[in-house]
């Protein structure tokens, strides 16, 4: 029973470490915020940062050129890395003209035949058509 109880505390005590080494992670990005950083704030939106306010605890964050939005420093969730072409990534790119097809293997369904509603439209009229299949089918046992 001792032991249980001390796997537990250890259990306890490595969670909460990891838990504070996040917020502490958190809070040291947040003050180090620099103008020109592109970040995402808790809500979604991803903007550059154009002005740091340390005594109101601000940040201004720029969506778009000419649209400045003023946040408090704590909703700024996380830094937006720009993403890096890498070189040998483009090198594996193939063209599609150089993609070859074999007639076994390639598939025969045109890119156009896409039978799935994009919506749930098709279902109303699924389940009255069914409605009334059963209506015929219950009219026809019953003559």
């Amino acid at each position: 029973m001792l032991i249980l109880v001390a796997i537990l505390l250890v259990a306890m005590f490595f969670m909460s470490s990891r838990s504070r080494k996040q917020q502490r992670a958190a809070a040291e990005f947040r003050n180090n915020l620099t103008v020109g950083t592109k970040v995402m704030t808790a809500s979604g939106m991803i903007g550059t940062v154009v002005d740091v306010d340390d005594a109101n605890d601000q940040v201004t964050i720029e969506s778009f050129p000419g649209n400045p939005t003023t946040w408090l420093r704590a909703a700024i969730s996380k830094q937006i890395d720009e993403p890096v072409a890498d070189d040998a990534d483009a090198e594996d790119a193939t063209d599609e003209s150089e993609v070859t097809e074999n007639s076994e293997t390639a598939s025969t369904i045109s890119p156009d035949a896409n039978d799935v509603p994009d919506d749930l439209s098709g279902l109303d009229t699924a389940k009255r058509e069914y409605r009334e299949q059963q209506r015929r089918d219950a009219d026809a046992d019953g003559k």
